[in-house]
């Protein structure tokens, strides 16, 4: 009972029927080398041994215990040497002894006697599962993957589930270059195995030789820090956020892997890796240079190119580039890396061909089919970016990455929300045990206002992957979007027991209490959040707003300052400060914080905001001034003319917000917010396009009441009477509660001729009373129908 409890994982059962059999009989042998065993598993290898040892001094014979012994010896010892005496000593008890047979050869195969290894293995019956795996792994050892790949679909033949054989079947193909292959069964075995440190390691480089970047960051394994002590695994973190382009993330992993790694150019890397972190960096990056021309290794090569990149030396890093190509020709990521090089240096031909000769050795490396269609889209040319990476999926209908892509470009390039949900589907199919499609695809629901089908993709997604904290915060977010908020609550209760240490927990509950108007709870649960993570924005910012809003000013004050004694060196405590002065009016105080923040950081809302808090103080000119050095300092940010078309609007200077909106899609052609202020503001200044940029705003952001009510509105100013009504309905349909939709579809309908289904609306609006703030209007075209 307790080995078959052990089989399910149920340590309770296991452990509790095993006392209940030594109790029965101490000297049992069967449960002692269970006993034994488990030791193993807690890493109490000593204890294990010294309970094997005791029991091999009375049955000098046991197999089992010979056999186990040899097990904890190989892998909790890493002493091949006694643990091949071990297997030979129950071999010899028992010639017939599989178990004995099988670990005789991963012995000899760990003390590389590759000839010996082959000898014992001609002893093992050839059909069974364990002698096809270790045909298998002794074939990859040699290097013969060939071989390997004809063993290992015969062995997946007998055990088509097995984790193992799923590893060492992965990793061969791998090595031959059958990446999506190498890819589907790496992914399986992890999926059923997550221990399994070959697996996960070679899925990871089929992930990043394929270019799959978020994928590869994904795969690594849960709770990976800086401070771990797996030399491979820390290097191969630090390759994935170098491709990444976490440059400062990337070179913590290669000094922490350079300090493990026992071998001697490591050390040296290791080195120069803490002269470099303690800012004597001539004097690392030259020793680099020197270790990673004389190393066949790459360690050195990356962190060297990384430490250059960290210190957007682009030149410098495009030399360590060349030397890493001459070690790796036939691998893409140092053309990526090149590529990246080369957009530091703003060189987007010789970037593109970068990433082209990228694809050229590896058609499928996405990470510069991804950097090729952000080039596509810099250069404003979408199309091209959708045909690219519709080509991908049609060359590879298995590509989730390159499906999720294609789905933000078609969003991008105005698709239909079905299509752009379909694609998301797709993704869903070919890679289901990716959570990002699922979360990607309720998103895109709860974009398009509809929570109803943001849940029940939710709910699906829950049920497929139960414990997933990403989805079980999607559940809770779909559930909070349909107005269910006590079910929100429940599901965001089981998101904190899922990350205990995460504060995302008690912002989504605050974010409920906020929908529920309980200002009391959401400031607690933002409170809660602080306690988690004192410098959290999100917390910061949203707990300011509470109170300021409840007429806690002085509360507001007082987290505004602490938070800028926790960060001093940060924007923004001096943000939040700016903020309260400025609700209570105190607009010299709140200048002279918002300016003190500038001093530390250029942040847009920084500059908006003291533009707003020098316009409110009377002091036009130097609101303007303040305008006006933005812009010309940052060109390509859109947030002050955003603001300032705003302000024109507001003040009915029209002239002046088409001149601002219309700078904003020069930069940004699919800015929906910019196109649909402009439609408005072309509508009012008798423009022939305005209906045009409406469909523009539309076609960018779907399903936006705001947005479909602008061009309701000017198709029924263009007499285009059937179809602003039918759309108004849905804006209405979409947002019952908001009066102005429904008197603007009153409104439509007069125009329309429909005074009977306008009188109606404008009945139950008057109905409402002052709540609606509309009364006046609502009463006059009451009395002109």
């Amino acid at each position: 009972l307790a080995v078959a409890w052990r089989y399910q994982d149920n340590s309770a059962q296991f452990q509790g029927r095993l006392q209940e059999a030594l109790q029965l009989k101490p000297d049992h042998a069967p449960a002692l080398i269970e006993l034994a065993r488990f030791k193993g598993t807690q890493r109490d290898v000593d204890g294990a041994l010294a309970m094997l040892d005791g029991l091999l001094a009375k049955d000098a014979a046991n197999v089992d215990a010979l056999a186990l012994r040899g097990d904890l010896l190989l892998y909790g010892k890493n002493d091949a040497v006694r643990a091949l005496d071990a297997y030979r000593a129950s071999v010899a008890a028992k010639p017939t002894f599989e178990l004995g047979q099988g670990g005789v050869v991963r012995a000899l195969m760990s003390l590389n006697q590759l000839d010996e290894a082959a000898k014992a293995l001609d002893k093992l019956m050839p059909q069974l599962p364990q002698t096809l795996y270790l045909k298998t792994r002794l074939a990859h050892q040699k290097g013969d993957y060939a071989t390997a790949r004809n063993h290992a679909q015969q062995m997946l033949k007998v055990t088509p589930d097995s984790p193992a054989a799923l590893e060492i079947a992965g990793a061969v193909e791998y090595q031959l270059g059958s990446l999506a292959q190498a890819e589907s069964m790496l992914a399986r075995a992890v999926q059923a195995t997550p221990e399994l440190r070959v697996a996960r390691h070679t899925l990871v480089l089929t992930y990043l030789r394929t270019g799959q970047v978020d994928r590869a960051l994904a795969a690594l394994p849960p709770g990976l820090s800086a401070g771990s002590s797996d030399v491979d695994m820390l290097s191969l973190a630090g390759q994935v956020y170098m491709v990444k382009g976490e440059v400062d993330q990337a070179q913590r992993y290669f000094a922490r892997a350079s300090s493990l790694d026992p071998t001697d150019p490591a050390k040296r890397t290791s080195l120069a890796m803490t002269q470099l972190m303690a800012g004597k960096t001539d004097m690392a990056l030259g020793a680099l240079q020197d270790i990673a021309a004389g190393d066949v290794g790459v360690v050195a090569d990356l962190a060297l190119i990384n430490a250059h990149m960290q210190r957007r030396e682009a030149d410098k890093a495009l030399n360590a580039i060349n030397a890493l190509e001459k070690k790796r020709a036939n691998d893409p990521m140092p053309l990526q890396l090149r590529g990246r090089a080369l957009l530091m240096r703003n060189d987007r031909a010789g970037a593109r061909a970068a990433f082209e000769r990228a694809l050229s050795i590896e058609p499928s490396y996405f990470e510069a089919v991804a950097a090729l269609t952000r080039l596509d889209l810099t250069e404003r040319k979408p199309q091209d970016a959708q045909k690219r990476l519709e080509a991908l999926v049609a060359r590879e209908p298995g590509n989730g990455a390159a499906l999720l892509a294609l789905a933000d470009v078609r969003t991008a390039n105005g698709a239909s929300g079905q299509e752009v949900a379909d694609t998301l589907r797709k993704a869903i199919e070919v890679s289901p045990t990716d959570k990002a499609a699922r979360v990607r695809l309720i998103d895109h629901h709860l974009r398009r206002n509809d929570p109803k089908a943001a849940l029940a993709v939710a709910q699906a997604a829950v049920a497929a992957q139960p414990g997933v904290p990403e989805l079980v915060d999607a559940l809770g977010r779909a559930q909070l979007a349909g107005g269910e908020y006590n079910q929100a609550l429940s599901t965001f209760s089981q998101l904190a027991s899922l990350m205990p240490n995460s504060p995302l927990s008690q912002l989504r509950v605050a974010s409920v209490h906020v929908a529920k108007r309980d200002r009391p709870a959401a400031v607690a649960a933002f409170r809660k959040a602080l306690q988690a993570q004192p410098n959290l924005w999100a917390a910061q910012r949203s707990l300011t707003d509470l109170l300021l809003q409840t007429d806690q000013g002085a509360q507001a004050l007082t987290l505004a300052k602490s938070v800028q004694q926790q960060q001093p060196r940060d924007v923004a405590g001096f943000l939040l400060e700016g903020d309260v002065h400025a609700s209570a009016k105190r607009w010299s105080e709140a200048v002279a914080a918002y300016q003190a923040g500038m001093r530390l950081g250029a942040v847009p809302e920084l500059a908006v905001n003291m533009h707003a808090a020098l316009s409110a103080a009377g002091k036009s000119a130097e609101a303007q001034q303040v305008g006006a050095a933005w812009i010309k300092a940052h060109p390509e940010d859109t947030t002050m003319l955003l603001y300032l078309g705003d302000r024109a609007l507001a003040d009915k200077r029209l002239p002046d917000a088409q001149r601002h909106y219309e700078q904003v899609i020069a930069l940004q052609p699919t800015n929906a917010l910019a196109l649909n202020n402009l439609a408005w503001v072309a509508g009012e200044l008798g423009r022939e396009d305005a209906v045009a940029l409406a469909e523009r705003a539309n076609a960018a952001a779907p399903n936006q009441p705001a947005f479909m009510d602008t061009l309701a509105v000017l198709l029924s100013g263009k007499n285009q009477h059937a179809r602003a009504v039918e759309l108004q309905k849905q804006v209405v349909q979409l947002q019952p509660n908001t009066p102005v939709f429904k008197l603007n579809l009153a409104k439509i309908q007069i125009k329309a001729g429909d005074k009977a289904a306008a009188r109606a609306l404008l009945d139950e609006l008057g109905a409402q009373g002052e709540r609606s703030g509309l009364q006046a209007e609502i009463e006059a075209l009451r009395k002109s129908i």
